[in-house]
């Protein structure tokens, strides 16, 4: 997995490449959590995301129950009809704002 950290102003954009496992998805987290207090609004953007594990979405809903306490948008984009199938199927499509 490679991650991309992009800045404008406030709006932190991270684009993420190759597969969200058990192994990867702890980097995730960890990239995430550093950048805590910095921005206003995330954004996934998934263009280059091959798979997405449990271990993933655990932290997507982590991520997004705590930017929603603080009130802070978290949005995922460009996600592939792989992806939204396993969005779909596991109901997280209801839960996380998906563009």
């Amino acid at each position: 997995m490679n991650i991309v950290k992009n800045y404008n102003e406030k709006e932190l954009t991270l684009s993420v490449e190759g597969r969200i496992d058990t192994i990867t998805s702890q980097d995730l987290d960890k990239e995430i959590n550093e950048e805590l207090g910095n921005f206003d609004s995330l954004t996934l953007d998934f263009a280059d995301l091959e798979y997405i594990s449990s271990a993933g979405l655990r932290v997507l809903i982590a991520t997004q129950k705590k930017l929603k306490s603080e009130g802070i948008p978290f949005v995922i984009k460009n996600v592939n009809d792989a992806i939204n199938e396993i969005f779909r199927m596991s109901g997280f499509d209801k839960i996380l704002k998906i563009e």
